[in-house]
């Protein structure tokens, strides 16, 4: 390994017993920081979102695009956990690692006797991280989650797309990818508190309670106000104009945030008569006259197609941004530049492009050291680290090398 390359956590040791996307990208980012990750698969299909187009080919078989998003840095060991063979593994498992992270449906790992009281007696030291859809106390402990089963019943599917409009899923799973961050906040927690007591925890992160945090402000304006929000498209509705605008030609967004971008918006856009008017005075002001302040901005941006607005707007210091695609985004020279799109070699898959762990340490990204694992590709070497012998491996993992 480069010395240069972050890694923080070597020496760290994950057992992932997740699946789908909050706890894998949670391993995934462990794993990108250093630590040594096991992912644990059924040796019929492995994750299931090994599963999922689109794929990537490969000979006779394929792997799903959102498997290969959140599953690099770490080593894959096909195991039935319903047998005794599997079961016994997992135990000598949990004794080598720090860390054990699942996300089984209610009852499942307490019936496979791989909750984290099972864990734990076999390591006092471990930190387990137990990923739920609605957490383990209250009446909807029992209830099964998704990303969007947990965007409709917290009330994000109510406030999501255009006023008066149906409800748009947010379709980049937030509530599944910040759960798999808050995951990952808890587990660092433990771990420096181990440091102080020398004894693991359990930790819990559910997408109900992800949900709900993430709609903190809109429940404490809903709170305050009595009413619930209209559906803001791409505005908000505490800022006006913050917002999706047309120009002469193709669409910007805009982002005037404050009082003092409001005057130079009116400055550079000749509205010099309305800018200290009562109406449009103070953002208060702006969001109470919404639909007015909407078209005389809209008015004042046909003027104009966008690329002129926006070098005006950059010019000026006010926030806006052209509406860019997938693509536009991954030939951004930002993009190429700032590290977070990075390609790779793997060597069944071929050339391939990944998305960086959002962070820098020192200056610098952290790195690929593991493409994300063929299902079960590294069974007989890990067994073989655990003490198995040749014949108990071919009983263990029979198909896999």
């Amino acid at each position: 390994m480069n010395p240069s390359t972050p890694s923080p956590l070597q020496g760290l040791r994950v057992l992932d017993l997740s699946k789908v996307l909050a706890g894998p990208l949670c391993a995934q980012y462990l794993g990108d920081m250093g630590a040594d990750v096991i992912k644990i698969e059924t040796p019929d299909q492995g994750d299931e979102t090994r599963h999922w187009p689109p794929f990537r080919e490969h000979g006779e078989s394929r792997t799903g695009a959102v498997f290969l998003s959140a599953n690099r840095n770490k080593r894959s060991l096909c195991l039935d956990l319903r047998s005794e063979e599997g079961l016994a593994a997992i135990y000598r498992l949990a004794r080598w690692a720090d860390i054990a992270i699942a996300s089984f449906g209610p009852g499942v790992a307490d019936k496979l006797g791989v909750d984290a009281a099972a864990l734990r007696a076999c390591n006092p030291r471990l930190i387990y991280c137990d990923i739920s859809g609605f957490g383990s106390v209250g009446p909807m402990n029992e209830g099964k989650g998704y990303d969007v089963i947990l965007q409709s019943f917290t009330g994000m599917l109510a406030i999501t797309g255009e006023p008066g409009g149906p409800p748009v899923r947010s379709p980049f799973s937030p509530v599944d990818q910040a759960t798999g961050l808050h995951a990952l906040i808890g587990i660092l927690a433990a771990l420096y508190q181990r440091e102080r007591t020398g004894a693991g925890s359990t930790v819990e992160a559910s997408l109900f309670d992800t949900a709900t945090g993430m709609l903190g402000y809109f429940l404490q304006s809903f709170w305050e106000r009595g009413t619930e929000p209209e559906k803001p498209g791409s505005g908000h509705e505490s800022l006006c104009p913050y917002q999706v605008f047309e120009t002469a030609d193709k669409p910007l967004i805009l982002g005037v945030a404050n009082d003092t971008l409001w005057k130079r918006f009116c400055t550079m856009t000749h509205l010099d008569d309305v800018v200290d008017h009562p109406d449009y005075r103070t953002n208060a002001d702006r969001v109470r006259n919404r639909a007015k302040t909407v078209a005389l901005v809209s008015r004042a941006l046909q003027a104009k197609g966008r690329d002129a607005w926006l070098a005006e707007l950059d010019k000026a210091g006010i926030p806006s941004s052209p509406l860019h695609t997938l693509g536009e985004l991954s030939e951004h020279p930002h993009t190429k530049a700032s590290g977070m799109k990075f390609d790779y070699n793997h060597p069944a898959l071929g050339k391939m492009q990944g998305v960086s762990q959002p962070l820098r340490f020192d200056g610098e990204r952290t790195q690929l050291r593991r493409p994300p694992p063929m299902h079960g590709e590294h069974s007989v070497e890990i067994l073989k680290e655990l003490g198995y012998s040749d014949e108990e491996i071919a009983t263990l993992s029979p198909a896999k090398s």
